[in-house]
C-alpha cells in the first residue's frame, strides 16, 4: 500500500541521505564492526551534510526542520543498512537533542548545540543502572551539592556511544527522600575529573555500535551543567521517552522491511527441487503474511509518526508501537533467517546479522513487558 505521509520535499531528503549513507556508511561496516563504534570522520561526515541537527535551530548550527519526519525518514535509511547505526545516530540526533533544545539556557545552547550539530560534540544518555534495567525511578547514581559544584558518584551501563561520548546527558539523584521527584540531569564532558569508561561491551549483535558502561567517581560540575530543572530530572525523561520509543518503532519496521524485501528476492532465485524455494506453498504464504503483518504495522507507526507532529502522541500510543514493532521484527526476521536455510546462520549472510542485531529491540527503550504494563494500567487494571 502506497504511504501518504512523506511529502516531496521528504522523499527529496530521503534520496539524499540515502546517497550519504552509500557513500559514507555501507563501504565501511566491516571496519566500524571490528574497531566496535563509528569513527568520528562519520559523525563529522554527517554534520557537514546537516544531518545531526535536523531539530536544533539554525543559529546554533542546526536544520531546524521542524518537522519530526525528517526524522523519521532518516531513521529508516539508516535502519535499512543495519540496526547499529539507528541506534548510535538516533541516540545523537533524536533523543539526546530535545534535551539540549528544550531543556537548555541560552548559555548552554551556545556552548554544546554548534558542536552537536557539526559531529565533533558525540552525545550519549544515562539512565540505565547496573542494577536498575527499566526502572528508572529506582537508579542510585547521586549528585550531592559542594558549595557551589555537585559530586556526582555511581555508574552507568549499556551506554550507546558511551565509549566515544564527549558529553553525556546523566540521571542522577539529588533529592533521595523524593524519590522518584528527586532526580536531576546533568550535562557531563566526558573530560572531567573522575569521569571513566569501562569498556566496550561485546554484544551478541549491533557490532558497529559503540556501547560501555560509564563510571563516576567525584565528578564535579557546576549548576551551569544542569539540564531542565533541579529535581525535574523524572518528569523531563517521561516527556521525551515516547520520541524515543516511536524512534525505536520506525527503526524497527524499516529493517525488517528492508530485510524482508532482499529475502523475497532470495526466494525467488533459491533453487530447491527443481523449482524456487519461494513457489512453495507454504512458503508463499508465509511471505503472504509477513508482507501484510508489515503493511498493517506501518500504517500504525505511520499515525503515529503524524500524532507526534501534531504533539498528541500519548506514551501508551508509543509504548504500543514500541512493543509491537520490536516483536513483529523479530517475527519477520526469524522467519527470514528460516528461509535462507543454513546460509540464514552465517554472518556473512545480511539476514544473519540482521537477525542478531534485532533481538534488543525487545529489551532496550523500555522493555515490551513494561510497555505492556502501561497499555495494561492505562486499561485500568
Amino acid at each position: 500500500m502506497r504511504r501518504t505521509i512523506y511529502t516531496d520535499d521528504h522523499e527529496a531528503f530521503r534520496e539524499s541521505a540515502r546517497e550519504f549513507l552509500d557513500r559514507e556508511a555501507r563501504p565501511h561496516l566491516e571496519d566500524w564492526a571490528e574497531a566496535k563504534a563509528l569513527p568520528r570522520s562519520f559523525w563529522l561526515a554527517a554534520g557537514k551534510q546537516g544531518l545531526l541537527g535536523l531539530e536544533v535551530p539554525e543559529q546554533y548550527g542546526g536544520s531546524e526542520a521542524g518537522d519530526y519526519r525528517f526524522n523519521a525518514v532518516f531513521t529508516e535509511e539508516l535502519a535499512k543498512v543495519n540496526m547499529a547505526l539507528p541506534s548510535c545516530v538516533g541516540i545523537h540526533g533524536d533523543i539526546v537533542a530535545p534535551y539540549l533544545v528544550h531543556l537548555t539556557t541560552e548559555e548552554q545552547k551556545q556552548r554544546w548545540l554548534p558542536g552537536f550539530c557539526s559531529g565533533e560534540i558525540i552525545t550519549a544518555i544515562g539512565m540505565t543502572e547496573p542494577s536498575g534495567g527499566s526502572d528508572l525511578a529506582a537508579l542510585k547514581t547521586t549528585a550531592v551539592r559542594d558549595g557551589d559544584e555537585w559530586v556526582i558518584n555511581g555508574s552507568k551501563t549499556f551506554i550507546t556511544n558511551g565509549y566515544s561520548a564527549d558529553l553525556v546527558l546523566v540521571a542522577a539523584r539529588t533529592t533521595p527522600e523524593k524519590k522518584a521527584r528527586g532526580i536531576t540531569l546533568f550535562a557531563i564532558e566526558s573530560d572531567r575529573e573522575g569521569y571513566s569508561r569501562g569498556r566496550k561491551l561485546d554484544k551478541v549483535g549491533q557490532d558497529e555500535s559503540d556501547t560501555a558502561e560509564l563510571f563516576f567517581e567525584d565528578v564535579r560540575v557546576p549548576d551551569e551543567n544542569i539540564v531542565g530543572q533541579l529535581d525535574e530530572g523524572f518528569i523531563h525523561m517521561m516527556t521525551w521517552l515516547p520520541q524515543e520509543r516511536l524512534g525505536s518503532a520506525v527503526t524497527n519496521l524499516a529493517h525488517a522491511r528492508q530485510i524482508l524485501d532482499e529475502t523475497l528476492d532470495y526466494i525467488k532465485e533459491r533453487q530447491a527441487f527443481g523449482q524456487p524455494v519461494g513457489q512453495f506453498q507454504h512458503n508463499k504464504f508465509l511471505m503472504a503474511d509477513l508482507v501484510t503483518r508489515v503493511e498493517v504495522t506501518q500504517a500504525y507507526v505511520d499515525q503515529c509518526v503524524l500524532a507526534h507532529c501534531d504533539g498528541e502522541l500519548t506514551p501508551i500510543d508509543a509504548a504500543k508501537a514500541k512493543w509491537w514493532t520490536a516483536q513483529v521484527q523479530n517475527d519477520v526476521l526469524d522467519h527470514c533467517v528460516q528461509l535462507h536455510g543454513g546460509y540464514g546462520f552465517m554472518n556473512e549472510y545480511r539476514v544473519a546479522r540482521a537477525w542478531r542485531d534485532a533481538r534488543v529491540t525487545k529489551i532496550w527503550a523500555g522493555s515490551n513487558e513494561i510497555m505492556k504494563e502501561l497499555i495494561g494500567r492505562d486499561l485500568g487494571l
